[in-house]
C-alpha cells in the first residue's frame, strides 16, 4: 500500500467511525481531535492548504493560498498532468510585492484526487473546472495565471467566465496546437542530421522510452529549450518526477514532437478578439512556443501587450528569473 492508498484508506475508515458515532479506539475520557475548527469556534489553521470538492463532491482537488494581499492570483499549471511543484519559485517573489497566490493541482496532479478515468481529461472539464475552483476560494474580480498547458485553460476560460477576472496571465502557451507543433518541429529541424534521423528511427517504432531517444531529447530540446539553467532547479526536477504521464499522453501525446493526443485540434486564433480581460502574454526567444505568434496573440486581443524575454526558454521564471518577476509583478500591480 503506497501513502496515497493509506490516505484513501485512512479517510474512509474516519468517516466511518464519524457516521457510526464514534471509535472504538477512545476511551470514555478521551477528547476527540477538532474537525474543521479550533475550541473557540473558529476556523482551523492549515497553513493555506484546502481541499476542494468538485464534481458535485465526487473528488477533491488540493489548492494552497500563499500570502495575504487585496491582489489575489489563481495558478494553472502546465503539463497537462504536472503539477504546482515547479511554480514554487514564485514563493520568493509574489508575497514580498504584496500579491496574494493560489497554488491549485488539476484532478489527477500531485496532491489532488488521481481517478484513472479518460473521460474526465478533456478540455471542457478542466475548465468547468477552474471555475468549481474559483467559486469554492471565493475569488472575485481576480487574476488568472495560465502556463504552457495553463494557458490554454486560461483561454478557454476567459471566453466563458472573462467576467470574474480582473487580469490574466498567458504564459508561454500560443492559442493554437498545429502552430506549436509547425515551430516546435522547425527547431528539430536544427538538430545535426544525425539526431534527426536518430529520433525517426525510434518514432517509426513508437519507442519513446528508449534510453537514447531521452538522452536525445533531453540534451538537444529540454536543456535548450524548455529550461536552460543547468543543473534543472530542484522544484523541476521534483515536477517531472511526480508528472501523471497517462494523462499527459492522453491529452497532448508521447512528447513535443508527436502530439497524437485529444488536443492535436484545438486552435483559439479566431476566438482571441472576444476576450476583453487585460492580459500580459509572455514568451521567450528560446521558447518552444514561437515568440513572433506570442507577440500576434497579444496584437489580436482587445486588451492585451506582450513580454518576450530575450534570455528565457519555456520555463522563463528560471532561465530568466529576474525579467520575468519583474514583468510579472509589474503587470499585477499596475492597477492592484
Amino acid at each position: 500500500m503506497d501513502s496515497r492508498d493509506f490516505l484513501v484508506s485512512g479517510s474512509a475508515v474516519a468517516s466511518g467511525q464519524a457516521a457510526s458515532g464514534g471509535s472504538a479506539s477512545l476511551d470514555a475520557g478521551a477528547k476527540p481531535a477538532a474537525g474543521t475548527s479550533t475550541e473557540k469556534g473558529g476556523p482551523l489553521s492549515t497553513g493555506g492548504t484546502r481541499l476542494i470538492p468538485i464534481a458535485g463532491g465526487k473528488y477533491r482537488v488540493w489548492t494552497k493560498r500563499v500570502g495575504d494581499s487585496p491582489i489575489k492570483v489563481l495558478t494553472l499549471h502546465g503539463g497537462p498532468g504536472f503539477s504546482h511543484l515547479y511554480l514554487e519559485c514564485f514563493e520568493d517573489f509574489l508575497p514580498a510585492a504584496g500579491i496574494e497566490f493560489y497554488y491549485y493541482d488539476q484532478l489527477g496532479s500531485l496532491f489532488s484526487d488521481n481517478p484513472d478515468d479518460p473521460s474526465l481529461w478533456t478540455l471542457e472539464r478542466y475548465t468547468e473546472e477552474v471555475e468549481e475552483v474559483r467559486k469554492a476560494l471565493g475569488l472575485e474580480n481576480f487574476y488568472l495565471y495560465g502556463h504552457s498547458w495553463g494557458g490554454m485553460l486560461a483561454y478557454e476560460y476567459a471566453l466563458k467566465y472573462g467576467w470574474s477576472l480582473k487580469g490574466m496571465i498567458v504564459s508561454n502557451m500560443v492559442p493554437s496546437i498545429a502552430d506549436y507543433g509547425q515551430y516546435v518541429n522547425r527547431l528539430r529541424e536544427g538538430f545535426p542530421p544525425d539526431i534527426v534521423r536518430t529520433l525517426a528511427q525510434y518514432e517509426a517504432k513508437g519507442d519513446y522510452e528508449a534510453p537514447e531517444y531521452q538522452q536525445i531529447m533531453f540534451e538537444h530540446l529540454y536543456a535548450r529549450h524548455l529550461c536552460r539553467v543547468d543543473p534543472w532547479p530542484p522544484p523541476l526536477e521534483e515536477a517531472f518526477k511526480f508528472a501523471n504521464n497517462k494523462i499527459y499522453n492522453y491529452i497532448q501525446g508521447p512528447n513535443e514532437f508527436v502530439v497524437t493526443g485529444t488536443m492535436q485540434d484545438w486552435d483559439r486564433w479566431a476566438d482571441l478578439k472576444k476576450i476583453q480581460t487585460r492580459t500580459l502574454v509572455m514568451g521567450a526567444t528560446y521558447d518552444t512556443m514561437d515568440p513572433q505568434a506570442m507577440r500576434r496573440v497579444a496584437r489580436e486581443m482587445p486588451h492585451a501587450r506582450a513580454a518576450i524575454s530575450e534570455r528565457g526558454s519555456h520555463l522563463t521564471m528560471y532561465d530568466d528569473q529576474d525579467w520575468y518577476f519583474r514583468e510579472l509583478i509589474g503587470f499585477l500591480k499596475e492597477n492592484g
